[in-house]
């Protein structure tokens, strides 16, 4: 491998550490808010989880985001690399300030700028991007109805439970907290798969776009072992500045995150599921009463979605120009 693919693999791996650190708080905010688990044992099984899902339900996601957004034959490395320096520093800077911002959205910003400015619309694959944007804004959307319907349903079929029934939402979560890792896991892990095998492609490694075993393995390993370390600051902020959480709201939250998110993997979509987690949130609590939701922070976690592809999209523009001025 040249110095320059070895580049693009390093922070490919970097930025699946920094995204299972990151979105560890989707998963276990809520399970730890609501008191049904310690935070390390919350952590610690959906890091297992997060690293058996790549294995289980294929790789459509990674031939979204590597095969069908951009034209490999004219895309170089140094693109790859700044696209991904672009998506690790908005994620950075998002991180210090405590906003669950995407990911996924800074990833496909910061790719949209660095090929752009390297070569052009032209470069960019626009039935592919458009698969990825309409995913990427809509399923939040419909993690919103989803967690509404939900917990109006869960109420229905517990109408006349005694209190005793809270522990069986405490219990359930570990399947529902499994279930959102699993989706995770595949749908994440992937994003990283994508970039380092579209690498490895430009490299002259691979002639035509297939994830090796050797890519899933090394993408499932770093997304779970960052995960063990957990994204602290997101955590407060998903699992308790929205509204007090109760074991049947992290319950109805990850039920339908996890079913969203696992949709999204089986079809190739490249899912947000810090979006689609807080989105359920958001709908789980409007469900019980509007006046639930601390809205103002619903209003920062938006402004900060809106504005991640842009950002990122600079970032990376910048940062192209910088490594072609010094190489």
């Amino acid at each position: 491998m040249s110095t320059a693919l070895l580049i693009v693999v390093g922070l490919a791996m970097l930025f699946g550490f920094f995204n299972g650190m990151r979105d560890s708080s989707s998963i276990v905010a809520t399970m730890i808010s609501s008191r049904a688990f310690h935070p390390r044992a919350a952590l610690g099984v959906t890091a297992v989880a997060e690293f058996v899902g790549p294995f289980l339900f294929g790789t459509g996601v990674a031939k979204t985001i590597g095969g069908d957004i951009v034209q490999s034959n004219v895309v170089t490395l140094n693109v790859l690399i700044a696209c991904l320096l672009g998506a690790l520093l908005w994620s950075l800077i998002t991180w210090v300030l405590s906003i669950p911002s995407s990911s996924s959205h800074s990833l496909a910003g910061g790719m949209i700028g660095s090929v752009v400015i390297s070569a052009g619309w032209e470069a960019i694959k626009l039935g592919g991007l458009y698969k990825v944007l309409i995913a990427l804004f809509v399923l939040p959307l419909v993690g919103f109805v989803v967690g509404f319907i939900v917990l109006r349903l869960i109420y229905f079929l517990a109408h006349g439970a005694s209190p005793n029934i809270n522990d069986f939402f405490k219990g359930g979560q570990l399947i529902t907290a499994v279930a959102l890792a699993f989706s995770h896991g595949t749908n994440d892990a992937q994003k990283t798969m994508g970039i380092i095998t579209l690498g490895l492609i430009i490299g002259n490694q691979l002639d035509h776009f297939e994830v090796p075993i050797w890519v899933i393995l090394t993408s499932a390993s770093v997304m779970s072992l960052g995960t063990l370390f957990g994204g602290w600051r997101l955590i407060r902020t998903l699992g308790g500045k929205f509204y007090k959480i109760r074991p049947v709201h992290s319950f109805a939250i990850q039920l339908s995150s996890a079913f969203i998110v696992l949709f999204a993997s089986v079809t190739g979509l490249p899912a947000s599921t810090t979006q689609v987690v807080s989105s359920s949130i958001i709908g789980v609590g409007s469900s019980e009463r509007l006046g639930k939701v601390r809205w103002g922070v619903a209003d920062d976690i938006l402004t900060a979605w809106v504005i991640t592809i842009p950002a990122s999209a600079l970032f990376s523009a910048g940062i192209y120009l910088l490594v072609v001025y010094f190489t």
